[in-house]
């Protein structure tokens, strides 16, 4: 997957499914989806979500919308 299409101005939008049975990241209905093993309790998605972009794609990404909402918007640097 291509991910730098869809940042754009340094910001990308992603929705997480937490507690799901596989770690991916899809594009789905033209926006990106998150799967996460990680539960949403105590900020344990939110950790992985940015470990996940560390480790797939290797980009520092910081919340900057959604830190307890599915939708969330990244700050990509």
């Amino acid at each position: 997957m291509v991910i730098n299409e869809d940042i754009k101005k340094g910001y990308l939008q992603v929705k997480v499914v937490p507690n799901s049975s596989r770690e991916e990241l899809i594009e789905e209905d033209n926006r990106l989806k998150l799967y996460l093993k990680a539960v949403s309790d105590k900020d344990k998605a939110n950790k992985e979500l940015i470990r996940f972009f560390k480790r797939e794609f290797d980009l520092h990404v910081e919340i900057k919308s959604g830190r307890y909402a599915r939708e969330k918007m990244l700050r990509v640097y």
